[in-house]
């Protein structure tokens, strides 16, 4: 049923191991010849008859430092011995695919899908895998192969595409990897003066950056960069930052790269305009950060919000829309309706640009805790945002993150597969007025994660990174230090609307009024009535977080998007009339 793991001199030689669990001796025959067939050459299929023998294989595999990609254990184990095999996995190897075997149809069965819920609502597995029922299942392969590159991407011991070397405490180098994490850019981070770290400046001939950071990107050539800006890291990677000389004039522009962004592009640029998006950071706004999107349709396993906008990125780019990445619009001037361009604006780095129309897609930005001392360790210890790239650094560690929103949720869940505990600290009572239920069904269930309600952070500190944080009860006043090494902080919604032009109107918060709210404004001052996503300004549209009233949900950022197109077709109408009648008059 397979050798036993290697020894630990070999142990990142060693293939990574596929585990299964079947109590058949035929049908674990069968999954584990399916195995062979596809994975064998780079990964050691075993296969256990009992939870009792699949226990002491991933004991083993731990404490001799050995990798497990996935791990399929059969439904029809007792639920007890079947939790313990899932659980511990999760324990010992948190970025091992763990999934449920089921046999075909089994799914109409109550108890098995009861079983499935419950499993996944605790965290303990990814998904459930149809067992092969026939010899060279292409289903079964499929589905195992997506696990194994989800793992692939996770495992911090594989040669990634980008290798960034820096200081632990390095905010400077924090900032890069979360940079090129939410860019959907594979990267590994390597400590300097660690081993890991020293082998790779052997191999490339280069001293150890010091206080700097050094980014070296083997799947490009080998090119090696020295304390390099975000745009000379993304030009490095081929990311477009900027225009041809010729491309200056478009049907719309997109400001701003989030969900709702993306799907203006997708769909302006598949019905034929001209499409140039410009997004400040990276793409995927703040649902890029999101570590898994579970409740996003079509991906009942889940989608990592990094990937989900570089598809997005993709399909708009394969439709022919240009993007500008790293490059900030600082000016945006309103011509009116009598103007084939429509508007003008100003892009840091690239320089003016015309569009007949503008989607404002800029999102939000989380709001700054206001605490001197936590902020002078913002990248040592302390993130805005939900940074995957962290997770792996906090491992055995305690984190903490603040806010009670769906990607507040996702952090904490993605942070408790490797940190010892994870506290979430919010100033509500509870999580069900801004969380999703699925959300709070994990972290209900999961033993490493503590909800502190009705609580905020007032003060922490510590010795160049962050060691302590002081939470305070909002009910009673009551102050107490909680020891912690990671601080995420996801509070509130800025809309960062403030360099607009004075025209757009926008709520007291800084969110951008369109459709009725635009119409109640004494700013709208044409005829007709402002199309639903239209502001104050004719031709200028506000969709997702930053239109005021939004749902705050990628979904429906996303739906917004998609539908504002269709608007953007009608004022493009309107600009042809009004062309057509100076023409004739």
């Amino acid at each position: 049923m397979g050798g036993e793991p290697g020894a630990k001199s070999s142990l990142r030689e060693a293939r990574p191991l596929l585990l299964v669990v079947d109590r058949d001796p035929l049908r674990l025959d069968r999954i584990e010849n399916e195995l062979e067939r596809s994975f064998g050459v780079d990964f050691r299929v075993r296969g256990e008859l009992t939870a009792a023998a699949a226990l002491s294989c991933l004991e083993l595999a731990h404490e001799l430092e050995q990798r497990v990609a996935v791990v399929l254990v059969d439904h029809a184990l007792p639920a007890d011995e079947r939790s313990a095999v899932l659980t511990r996995a999760r324990a010992l190897h948190p970025d091992a695919r763990r999934a449920l075997l089921i046999p075909w149809g089994a799914w109409a069965e109550r108890d098995t899908a009861a079983a499935i819920l419950a499993a996944m609502s605790k965290g303990d597995i990814n998904y459930y895998v149809l067992k092969p029922w026939i010899a060279h299942d292409e289903l079964f392969h499929r589905t195992v192969a997506e696990f194994v590159q989800e793992w692939s991407r996770n495992e911090i011991a594989n040669l990634r595409e980008v290798v960034v070397i820096a200081d632990d405490r390095s905010a400077r180098g924090h900032a890069i990897r979360a940079l090129l994490g939410r860019n959907g850019i594979p990267s590994a981070f390597r400590p300097s003066g660690s081993p890991l770290a020293d082998a790779v400046l052997r191999e490339i001939g280069e001293p150890d950056p010091g206080d700097g950071v050094l980014v070296w990107m083997p799947a490009i050539g080998g090119t090696v960069l020295h304390d390099p800006t975000d745009v000379e890291i993304a030009e490095a990677w081929g990311v477009p930052t900027g225009l041809d000389d010729g491309q200056r004039d478009f049907d719309v522009l997109v400001i701003g790269g989030g969900p709702a962004g993306l799907a203006t592009a997708v769909y302006a640029s598949s019905e034929g305009l001209r499409t140039l998006v410009v997004e400040r950071e990276a793409i995927g706004g703040q649902a890029g950060t999101s570590s898994l999107i579970r409740n996003y349709l079509g991906f009942s396993r889940g989608i990592s919000g990094s990937e989900l906008a570089q598809r997005g990125y993709q399909q708009a780019w394969v439709f022919g829309a240009h993007f500008a990445l790293m490059r900030e619009v600082v000016r945006l001037d309103a011509k009116g309706n009598g103007s084939p361009a429509g508007f003008t604006a100003e892009v840091d780095g690239v320089g003016e640009v015309s569009a007949k129309a503008v989607v404002l897609a800029t999102g939000v930005s989380y709001r700054r805790l206001g605490v001197p001392a936590l902020e002078a360790l913002t990248g040592a210890g302390v993130y805005y945002g939900a940074s995957v790239s962290e997770a792996h650094g906090l491992t055995g560690l305690d984190a903490c993150v603040v806010g009670g929103g769906n990607s507040a949720g996702q952090a904490v869940v993605h942070l408790a597969r490797y940190c010892r505990q994870v506290t979430l600290v919010i100033r509500g009572p509870d999580l069900s007025a801004s969380m999703s239920q699925y959300l709070i069904d994990v972290i209900d269930a999961a033993p490493n994660i503590a909800v502190r309600p009705s609580s905020e952070i007032v003060d922490g500190g510590g010795d160049g990174r962050l060691q302590h944080i002081t939470l305070r009860d909002r009910l009673t006043g009551a102050q107490d230090v909680v020891g912690v090494d990671g601080l995420f902080v996801m509070i509130g919604a800025e809309p960062r609307t403030g360099w607009l032009p004075a025209e757009v109107g926008r709520d007291a918060h800084g969110f951008v009024q369109a459709g009725a709210d635009a119409a109640a404004s004494e700013q709208w001052r044409s005829d007709r009535a402002p199309q639903p996503y239209e502001s104050t300004v004719p031709g200028l549209f506000a969709v997702g977080d930053v239109r005021c009233g939004s749902v705050k949900r990628v979904a429906s950022a996303v739906g917004e998007g998609s539908v504002v197109v269709s608007q953007v077709h009608e004022h493009l109408k309107t600009l042809r009339i009004a062309e057509q009648a100076a023409s004739d008059g």
